[in-house]
């Protein structure tokens, strides 16, 4: 992951952007020598919040095994064609 001053952000910003596709990750923004942000090229960060909400999703699903909302296979297929039609 390449790091880059916030004061070398302010100076070379258009650069910076237009290095992201070709970047592997995320740079890493530093103020007074601590991180300050992360800077993120568009298909990764929307690549991301796919990976993100599909996780979502399945946390939600172990949570209503582990409380017992269950249904059988048939009745969830007549559910979605209900749904569908």
């Amino acid at each position: 992951m390449r790091t880059e001053l916030v004061t070398s952000l302010k100076r070379r910003a258009t650069e910076i952007i237009a290095e992201l596709p070709h970047e592997d990750g995320p740079v890493l923004i530093t103020q007074h020598g601590k991180p300050a942000a992360y800077l993120i090229g568009v298909d990764d960060y929307e690549a991301l919040n796919r990976r993100l909400g599909i996780l979502e999703a399945i946390a939600r699903g172990e949570k209503a095994a582990e409380e017992g909302r269950v249904t059988t296979q048939d009745a969830a297929k007549q559910r979605m064609a209900r749904w569908l039609s």
